[in-house]
């Protein structure tokens, strides 16, 4: 695959992220959609990498320190999601009004 082509789903991945962002008022899709945008950058990090360094594996420490980055992000977002739901029983995004009570 080339740089252009990885590059060119690595947008499509986090432009699709983004909609899903922007367009979903569910919880668990919006934390979809930051894994999407997480996960296209990630990829053009790594075809970046691949392309400048030529394979060498130095470069392989930073898409494991946004992997371990990811799944921290997405642990905490979902626990957020678990106390949110369980204290307002709201699980979309219309029916919270304020987070603070």
């Amino acid at each position: 695959m080339s740089l252009q082509g990885a590059l060119l789903i690595a947008a499509a991945l986090f432009a699709v992220g983004l909609y899903g962002v922007l367009s979903q008022q569910s919880f668990v899709m919006i934390m979809m959609g930051f894994e999407l945008m997480v996960n296209g950058s990630l990829m053009a990090t790594v075809a970046l990498w691949l392309w400048a360094a030529g394979g060498n594996p130095k470069g392989q420490v930073l898409a494991i320190v946004i992997m371990t980055a990811m799944a921290i992000e997405a642990a905490m977002g979902f626990a957020l999601v678990t106390t949110i739901y369980r204290t307002r029983k709201a699980d979309i995004t219309e029916k919270l009004r304020r987070l603070k009570q």
